[in-house]
């Protein structure tokens, strides 16, 4: 009987290989359809007998505090304020990423996704404000601005290999300068009225971060713990303080402490002399020089590494299985009057944003990406056609994440207006999703039939 060696699945993880990209199109997928889920369960509950016990968590006020000093908000805030802050920095990771060697680091190659990212935040806004030319309803202008990463590559991933992986590149790229778009809006329109001194210490902090960057230092925690103290800052400013995870992201120090040709040297004599050791004695609980070389490799290889892509490869776990899923549930129960149903859909804010979403960016990716190429300017990968980009402009309209989150801003003071936005935004993102879906679906048909008649 021939012995087979069992393999465990932390073995076989030894030998797998994903690039950043992968590993964040992969993640990303998966917090998509997790999201997916979160939202019909918070839907059903607001929904049902659960809806008033859902309300009161979320208006159950939390308190951490030292001496005389306390910070108390409701878990609702704190969700939205504290654990978001967590999301817009691994956000802020990503850019970094991709603006330094990621798919926006060749302005060239980079010019498509940019402009149709523009396309796809100037018209929604548009068209929302043709809906809300004035009064507190206008303040939603942003809403319809964002596309919702995570969810339009759930989508994707349901197509398979349908659809060309150049189109995935293309949609996070787009998604990535469209989170850049929705960061700046935050930053520049949604501010409450501002707090001189809380500013200055927001500086005194960035200007302190920045130093502990350009001394060299590389360990996580200085920035860490001074990352906290600036969001306590910004909560204070108000700027709204999840901006702190931005900031923080495009502070964390991108290049590694030993650069790589001095780390494989160093490995390759490490290996040499573990191998020594070993042969002497094979027992590294026994070995203690073999044991404290292999403890030296795994600080070069810890070191040869940027902070940033460490953290960025660690956050993103919490981040997409954990923090979203709980912003989605939070945020996501929307009551449902069905006989007042038509009413709402036509509520100014909710077509407003609904129009916005799934017209507004259909138009505004495919329209400017056609008139890019026009114009000479970009080119398309040979896999991918103007169906696909259509296809693409169709999933942007699905807003969810930050389209409810710059909602929470916009209408922070009007209960009413923020429940007919976030409806147009669950209404909107399903249309989107399905439309996109079915669209990719069809040509993928279409296009398959017509290379076999070939």
């Amino acid at each position: 009987m021939e012995n087979k060696e069992y393999v465990a699945p932390w073995e076989q993880a030894f030998n797998r290989i994903l690039t950043p990209i992968e590993e964040f199109i992969h993640r990303q997928t998966t917090s998509g359809i997790l999201l997916m889920v979160c939202a019909v369960i918070a839907l059903f509950i607001a929904n049902s007998h659960w809806a008033e016990a859902y309300h009161h968590i979320l208006k159950t006020p939390l308190s951490i505090g030292l001496g005389d000093w306390v910070l108390s908000m409701t878990v609702h805030h704190w969700i939205n304020d504290g654990l978001m802050a967590l999301f817009f920095f691994v956000v802020g990771l990503e850019l970094k990423r991709e603006l330094l060697v990621g798919e926006l680091s060749n302005l060239k190659a980079a010019m498509l996704p940019i402009i149709a990212a523009m396309g796809g935040m100037i018209l929604p806004a548009l068209i929302y404000i043709g809906f809300n030319p004035a009064g507190h309803t206008f303040d939603g202008w942003g809403v319809p601005m964002a596309t919702d990463i995570a969810f339009a590559l759930g989508v994707l991933a349901l197509l398979g290999n349908r659809v060309p992986s150049a189109l995935l590149g293309f949609l996070v790229a787009l998604a990535i300068v469209d989170d850049l778009g929705a960061v700046l809006v935050i930053a520049i329109f949604y501010t409450d009225q501002l707090n001189m001194m809380a500013l200055i210490g927001v500086a005194a902090l960035f200007l302190l971060l920045v130093s502990l960057n350009l001394g060299g230092i590389r360990k996580p925690l200085p920035y860490v713990l001074l990352g906290v103290l600036l969001w306590l800052a910004l909560l204070k400013s108000g700027v709204h303080a999840t901006l702190a995870g931005i900031l923080l992201a495009f502070i964390i120090p991108i290049r590694p402490k030993y650069n790589p040709e001095r780390f494989l040297n160093r490995a390759g004599q490490l290996l040499e002399e573990i191998r020594k050791n070993y042969r002497a004695e094979p027992n590294i609980i026994k070995n203690y020089t073999m044991r404290a070389k292999v403890r030296a490799l795994e600080t070069g290889i810890h070191r040869v590494q940027a902070p940033a892509q460490v953290l960025e490869h660690h956050m993103h776990i919490p981040t997409a299985y954990l923090i979203i899923p709980i912003f989605s549930l939070a945020n996501a129960g929307v009551p449902i009057e069905w006989g007042e149903l038509g009413e709402t859909i036509f509520h100014p804010v909710s077509i407003g944003v609904i129009a916005g979403l799934v017209a507004g960016k259909f138009l505004g990716i495919s329209g400017f990406v056609w008139l890019a190429l026009k114009a000479g300017i970009g080119t398309l990968p040979p896999s991918l056609t103007m169906k696909h980009i259509v296809g693409a402009s169709l999933l942007g309209g699905i807003g969810f994440t930050m389209s409810i989150f710059i909602a929470e801003l916009g209408f922070a003071n009007n209960p009413e207006d923020l429940v007919m936005a976030k409806t147009g935004i669950l209404i909107a993102s399903l249309l989107a999703g399905v439309t996109g879906y079915i669209w990719l679906y069809v040509n993928s048909v279409i296009s398959k039939r017509a290379m076999q008649k070939v």
